[in-house]
């Protein structure tokens, strides 16, 4: 793989550090199915395990052995009996899905402990610790089906796992439990994930989903999505491990977890790129407001200087400083997302005249040509209609285009209220667009 070049390499550490302070010290619940721990997947999964705890994440592995568990049941000739979604785990399958379970859990602890040189694990020196921190009771019988050995979480051991996390251990969860009469119950891992992750009050639960993760109709990822929403597209569309892992997110941001992310886990660096980037590469499930759109406070000053800097180089806008930004605070909404203001615009009422100017309208590069500038004028289209006035206009040197295609018409310097007619910059030539609300 070709080395990034200095610049990009600078600038990819720039834009993870706010989320390597943000993450530092943080719980993290991670579901990988068995699927990722087949072949040379596991080196990639390690490698970035291995990264999340040098950030200083605390960290939680949950893993799957379906894969592992069909193959050992076609070896002893016995066939997979799977009713709504559900093993039926006889005596046979529970004996296969020990072996699986301790093979596929081996498997992760030797590809965690590797320290090879010339290798993203080189001095990594991962503490792996797994144990019996599940209790569970059968499933029993439903809808005339009795699923003998298959189980359901019913008690986490919270305190135990968190006093191996405050030793930097990485703590590896299978999909086994043991009922208080001591017989073993096979879980399903997205289960056990999802009640690990409420019994921790964890910061993140997420979910490495095999093909492309959570889609639309037109094979397009799903950047967000609320609780409901997320179990309403599990009952729309997806294949099973995306419904799945979805109700599973749902349920867990209800039970008290912030953020819940469902990642496909066959893209390169994909889980990194979720974390530790603004975009990030998978769906986002959550109650709270990823990005919203609100009148500016006295914290996004800097912020907004940062954002109207470049325009302000260019000549696009005017020169305001921190100061002027201050006593126009009050005219300023922001576009927020994940903590960073991406755009912006502030509006000039002139009641006499029944119009305002509409100024400083900007946008993050990274975000234009998104339907933001869109929402984010409509925005002020309601401001301004809420304090009575009739005509928003805007000086503009090189957005013109924009404005027009969204009902603004061309006009004359002659049609600006007086005092803006006064204070018109003649050697700008900026043209003047105007709007009936």
């Amino acid at each position: 793989m070709t080395a990034p070049a200095p610049s990009s390499f600078i600038e990819s550490l720039r834009v993870a550090a706010p989320y390597i302070h943000a993450h530092r010290g943080r719980t993290f619940v991670v579901l990988v199915g068995g699927e990722a721990v087949q072949g040379a997947a596991i080196e990639g999964l390690a490698s970035d395990v291995a990264l999340l705890r040098a950030f200083g994440v605390r960290l939680v592995l949950v893993h799957g052995s379906r894969p592992q568990i069909e193959r050992r049941l076609r070896a002893a000739g016995q066939r997979s009996r799977i009713v709504a979604g559900i093993r039926v785990t006889d005596r046979a399958a529970l004996e296969c899905t020990h072996e699986a379970v301790g093979a596929v859990r081996a498997r992760l602890e030797r590809a965690l402990s590797a320290g090879i040189a010339n290798t993203p694990m080189e001095g990594a020196r991962l503490r792996t610790v797994s144990g019996n921190f599940v209790t569970a009771r059968p499933i029993g019988v439903r809808d005339g089906v009795d699923y003998l050995y298959s189980g359901e979480v019913r008690r986490v051991d919270a305190d135990a796992i968190r006093g191996l996390l405050d030793m930097n251990a990485v703590v590896l969860i299978s999909p086994l439990g043991v009922s208080p009469t001591g017989e073993s119950f096979n879980l399903a891992a997205h289960a056990v994930a999802r009640d690990v992750a409420i019994a921790l009050h964890a910061d993140k639960l997420i979910g490495l989903l095999e093909g492309r993760g959570v889609v639309d109709g037109r094979r397009r990822r799903i950047n967000q999505l609320s609780p409901d929403e997320a179990e309403a597209h599990a009952r729309r569309r997806g294949g099973k491990d995306v419904q799945r892992h979805l109700i599973a997110a749902a349920q867990a941001v209800r039970g008290g977890v912030r953020r819940a992310h469902l990642v496909g886990r066959r893209r390169e660096g994909a889980l990194l790129e979720e974390l530790y980037t603004r975009e990030g590469a998978g769906t986002l499930v959550t109650a709270e407001d990823y990005e919203t759109l609100r009148p500016a406070a006295f914290a996004d000053v800097g912020p907004l200087a940062a954002l109207l800097r470049p325009l302000e180089e260019e000549g696009v806008l005017i020169r305001r400083g921190r100061e002027r930004l201050e006593m126009e605070l009050d005219r300023f909404m922001v576009v927020e997302r994940d903590g960073l203001v991406i755009g912006c615009a502030a509006l000039e009422p002139m009641p006499e005249e029944r119009m305002g100017e509409l100024y400083c309208v900007a946008m993050h590069p990274s975000y234009r040509q998104t339907g933001r500038g869109e929402s984010l004028l409509h925005a002020m289209e309601e401001r301004a209609r809420s304090v009575g006035l009739e005509r928003i206009f805007v000086l503009t040197t090189r957005s013109a285009h924009f404005f027009q295609e969204r009902g603004f018409a061309p006009s004359s310097v002659r049609a600006l209220p007086p005092a803006r007619r006064a204070s018109y910059d003649r050697r700008r030539r900026s043209r003047v667009l105007m709007k009936e609300l």
